[in-house]
């Protein structure tokens, strides 16, 4: 029998742009997507419409209760997240929710403690996970190839916050809807990479954040300086202000929906004997008396990969490949830098 799965708040740009569940989800044979919801009735439509998704729904309860989906891919807004994920918990009903799951800690925290005395499979969409530099890390640290690690530098600056509000989630540029920008949206890829390659304690010893770029209410740019209990010291960078303008990776879009693409990324992790590097789509191993470089794009669809592995593992009564508990570390650590940052200066 197929997975029924519907979706909520489609208005999130994960829907059908960039990382484009719904369109991943329909290809899927042993999926049906039996109908999607936003509280924007024309936005749920013109998704359904770019899917083929037949029912569309202004109220999430009432689409929960009229088609009783099998499992849920929950979007939208983060300061209405929370309330989605206790409203599918109370359900019983086991979901994948896009992070930051809340505006913050403290929300994430009570849908992870009413998740585990439950015992609900409540999954977190973090891809970068299984990149290929993640991949060649988790080898090498397990060979003991690093020797002492000394540090992780983490960067991820992609183009520009237009495209939210042309992708109908403006919502992001608002702080009291979105509580952060290009940090709480992203920084919590970069602060779950840290855990799962050095898997203990971190604290956010110093941040700065900054609208420069784009002059919006939130922040296009943040660094953020952490050390592991071990020692281990981190840099993470993220970022809205990649600057150059071109349609690649969207002509498959609206002439009107086509926007900056582009993104400048660099990941490292460097100790006593090696240095691994992950950059321009290749991966550098740097060693005491070699060099080496080998492919570091990822093998497939990473956003694919992730759903497949997801709901896999929920067939298979398994845990969620990332959990909402792997989120909220993450999240814990964003509020930190938060509390730590400087106010946003132009």
């Amino acid at each position: 029998m197929p997975i029924r799965i519907a979706a909520i708040d489609v208005s999130h740009w994960h829907s059908i742009y960039d990382a484009a569940y719904l369109k991943h989800l329909v290809q899927m044979e042993d999926v049906e997507v039996v109908a999607l919801h936003d509280d924007d009735a024309e936005i749920a439509a013109k998704r359904a419409r770019a899917v083929g998704v037949g029912a569309v729904y202004a109220d999430h309860l009432a689409m929960l209760d009229s088609e009783q989906p099998d499992f849920v891919v929950a979007l939208g807004r983060h300061d209405r997240m929370a309330r989605r994920a206790h409203d599918l918990l109370d359900r019983g009903i086991d979901f994948l929710m896009e992070k930051p799951m809340g505006r913050n800690a403290a929300e994430v925290r009570g849908i992870v403690d009413k998740a585990t005395a439950r015992g609900a499979f409540v999954a977190v969409p973090l891809p970068q996970r299984d990149a290929p530099f993640m991949r060649k890390a988790r080898e090498m640290l397990v060979e003991g190839r690093f020797g002492r690690l000394s540090h992780i530098y983490i960067r991820m600056n992609r183009f520009s916050s237009a495209r939210y509000p042309a992708w109908d989630s403006a919502w992001m540029l608002d702080p009291e809807a979105s509580a952060g920008g290009c940090l709480r949206n992203l920084g919590t890829h970069g602060l779950d990479a840290l855990r799962v390659l050095v898997d203990e304690p971190w604290v956010v010893t110093a941040a700065q954040i900054s609208n420069g770029a784009l002059g919006q209410a939130v922040e296009d740019y943040a660094s953020v300086l952490l050390r592991s209990e071990s020692g281990v010291l981190a840099t993470l960078e993220v970022g809205n202000a990649y600057p150059r303008r071109t349609t690649e990776g969207a002509t498959n879009l609206p002439s009107r929906d086509r926007l900056l693409d582009g993104a400048d990324g660099e990941w490292k992790i460097c100790g006593q004997h090696a240095l691994l590097m992950a950059k321009d789509g290749m991966l550098r191993i740097v060693g005491t008396d070699d060099e080496t470089s080998l492919p570091g794009e990822p093998d497939g669809n990473p956003a694919f990969g992730m759903l497949r592995k997801t709901l896999d593992a929920w067939r298979a009564g398994g845990p969620p490949p990332a959990s909402a508990r792997d989120c909220l570390r993450a999240v814990e650590l964003i509020d930190a830098a938060y509390g730590l940052a400087d106010p946003l200066r132009r």
